[in-house]
C-alpha cells in the first residue's frame, strides 16, 4: 500500500472540498460524497462492507491509529491537527474521517418495509429515526421534501452508522409514495387505533410526520391505518423519535 500524502496547505483542494462537507448540510447532493467524521462512524461504515474513497488523518492520530482504519483504502491523507481542527464539525475535533462516494440515487422500493418522514424538521430526531429503523428491521427510509437532509452532518452523527443499513430516498412528493406495496401506518397523537391493540400488518411502512403540525393530509388520505401511543401520564404528545422507536418495535415485535 502507498504511504500516506501530507497536505499541510489550508488552501489545498481536498480539505476545500472537506470544510463545505463538513459545513454545508446539502453540499453533499452537488458533490456526491460525504465526509464521515470519527472513528464510530468510519468503522460502521467498514462494517456494512463499504469503503471510502479518501482516508484522512492528523499527523498525531495516525500512529495509533488502528489498522483497519490505516489500510481501509490506498488515497490516504496526513493533515497537521490545526487543520483537521478546521475541516471538523465536532467541539472536540476527531483524529480521522473517511470521504465516501455515495450510492447511485434510486427510488423506493416496493414491497419492502418503510419508514416515512414527512417535513421532519430536527436533524437529531431524524438522525435517531434512522438508528430505530435499522434496529427494528425496516431497510428503507423515504423522506419528503422539507425533512431534514439525509446525509447532512448532523443527521449523520445523530444516526450512529445507521445510514449504511439503509437504502435512503428523500425530496420525495407525496405522489411519489402513492403505490409502495404497502399498507401505510399514519402516527397520531389524538386519534386512530392504540397500538397496543393494534393488529400491525408486515411489512408496512410508517409514517412519522412533522414536530408541530403532524403527518400531512396527502399522505394521510394514502394511510390505510391510523395508530396512537396511549400515554397514561397525561402528556400531550410525544417526541416524534419517541414515538417512532415504540411503534417500530411493536412492528419488530408483532411479526
Amino acid at each position: 500500500m502507498n504511504d500516506p500524502t501530507h497536505i499541510s496547505s489550508r488552501d489545498n483542494p481536498l480539505l476545500k472540498r472537506l470544510r463545505v462537507l463538513a459545513q454545508d448540510s446539502t453540499a453533499y447532493r452537488k458533490q456526491g460524497q460525504v465526509w464521515l467524521e470519527g472513528d464510530h462512524l468510519c468503522r460502521a461504515l467498514l462494517a456494512r462492507g463499504h469503503r471510502p474513497a479518501t482516508a484522512v488523518f492528523s499527523d498525531r492520530y495516525w500512529p495509533v491509529a488502528p489498522h483497519a482504519l490505516r489500510d481501509a483504502c490506498e488515497h490516504r491523507v496526513l493533515v497537521p491537527e490545526a487543520l483537521m481542527a478546521g475541516i471538523s464539525g465536532l467541539e472536540s475535533p476527531a483524529g480521522v474521517g473517511f470521504v465516501w462516494d455515495l450510492p447511485a440515487t434510486v427510488g423506493p422500493k416496493l414491497g419492502q418495509a418503510a419508514v416515512v418522514l414527512d417535513r421532519l424538521q430536527d436533524a437529531g430526531n431524524v438522525g435517531s429515526i434512522l438508528r430505530s429503523a435499522a434496529a427494528m428491521g425496516f431497510a428503507q427510509v423515504l423522506a419528503l421534501k422539507g425533512t431534514a437532509a439525509l446525509w447532512s452532518p448532523k443527521v449523520l452523527r445523530a444516526g450512529m452508522g445507521a445510514h449504511f443499513a439503509l437504502h435512503l430516498v428523500e425530496v420525495l412528493a407525496p405522489e411519489d409514495l402513492g403505490d409502495l406495496g404497502v399498507p401505510m401506518l399514519v402516527t397520531s397523537s389524538h386519534r386512530g387505533d392504540f397500538l397496543h391493540q393494534a393488529t400491525l400488518p408486515w411489512p408496512c411502512a410508517w409514517v412519522l410526520g412533522h414536530e408541530g403540525q403532524g403527518v400531512g393530509a396527502a399522505l394521510e388520505a394514502l394511510a390505510s391505518q391510523s395508530v396512537r401511543i396511549v400515554q397514561p401520564g397525561g402528556e400531550e404528545s410525544l417526541n416524534v423519535a419517541a414515538a417512532a422507536a415504540i411503534c417500530l418495535h411493536a412492528s419488530a415485535a408483532a411479526r
